[in-house]
């Protein structure tokens, strides 16, 4: 029998059986020496201190501590690092890799079921549903049978901000629909968007020729306030603004100026600043849906997170590469 790398899950406490239930971990254990009981919520709790001097791989997750020098330095026998969340942005630092440390995320596994709320939102906006529901719950008057015009998802133009892990995953949940979606992304060319099949476009004409769009880029520098004011006046009348990535992405003053206007709509996952204040007029406008960051991996979802962990363990142990290992020269242009 192959012997089982030593581990230490590094991830705030009440989240390990979340996302490891008794199955997910048990198969975890199969693969690593890893004990349950011992969770680095802290870095220099001393009973952890003892165990980190013989780890070989950490599972982390929400909550992990930094990942730094003086944490690398007592954790000598360190050669990977499976996170079971999304970004690792968050707790890793330039030294885990500068020494030559895998890193593996599970944020293709995260991925799902944002792109499944964004799928929802996408089929339900455009029967208007949401401007719809404001209408009758506000005036308590069935509006009729007749046909009502401007709606309906045949042939509805989605623009798609970001080939990211959920954009990408978004294309491919789009494909059976009769809906004609559109990419762009700076970091993508023209023959890259032909194999995801779809348009790549440049920003300005997505913004003008979507009826729906939909933001997926990586929070950065380079794309806080993607969406200002001149960018919302781009969009058509009666179109559909979703925010699924993060709330920087879009100028919300800005924003909120154009949603009073009653010309477009929005629906947003995540904010800023998150959570909102209680007075944010968002909250009151009709014509904007929100909802508290619940696209991501949320109840029976995060054990597919715990999952995909599993299998990176069981490939480290087979002394098989990683299935998601993270490549230090993208970091800073992913989320």
């Amino acid at each position: 029998m192959t012997e089982r790398p030593a581990a230490l899950f590094a991830l705030t406490a009440e989240n390990v059986p979340r996302v490891f239930p008794p199955d997910v971990l048990a198969r975890l254990r199969d693969a690593l020496e890893i004990d349950p009981t011992v969770v680095a919520g802290s870095f220099t709790d001393p009973r952890v201190r003892d165990v980190l001097a013989e780890t070989e791989v950490l599972v982390t997750g929400w909550g992990c501590p930094m990942v730094d020098e003086a944490v690398l330095d007592a954790a000598p026998k360190l050669r990977a690092i499976l996170h079971s969340a999304g970004s690792v942005k968050g707790f890793t630092t330039p030294a885990v890799w500068e020494r030559g440390i895998a890193v593996s995320s599970a944020a293709e596994a995260n991925a799902l079921p944002v792109a499944e709320y964004t799928l929802a939102m996408i089929l339900l906006a455009g029967k208007d549903l949401f401007v719809s529901r404001e209408h009758l719950r506000a005036e308590r008057v069935h509006p009729g049978w007749e046909i009502v015009p401007g709606i309906g998802n045949h042939g509805r133009r989605v623009g798609i901000i970001g080939a990211s892990r959920i954009g990408r995953r978004l294309v491919e949940l789009l494909r059976p629909f009769d809906l004609r979606p559109s990419l762009t992304d700076p970091y993508v060319d023209e023959a890259r968007a032909a194999a995801l099949g779809v348009p790549l476009l440049p920003l300005d004409e997505l913004l003008s020729t979507s009826a729906i769009v939909t933001v997926h880029a990586p929070d950065t520098p380079e794309t806080r306030h993607l969406i200002g004011r001149r960018e919302l006046a781009l969009m058509p009348d009666g179109s559909v603004l979703i925010n699924t990535a993060r709330g920087a992405l879009l100028d919300h003053e800005a924003l909120v100026d154009e949603l009073r206007t009653g010309r477009i709509s929005a629906i947003l996952d995540v904010t800023d600043p998150e959570p909102l204040p209680a007075d944010s007029p968002l909250y009151d406008l009709p014509n904007a849906f929100i909802t508290p960051h619940l696209a991501g991996s949320q109840g029976n979802e995060v054990a597919r997170l715990g999952l995909a962990v599993v299998e990176e363990a069981e490939r480290l142990a087979a002394g098989q590469p990683l299935a998601h290992g993270i490549d230090a020269s993208v970091l800073e242009r992913t989320a």
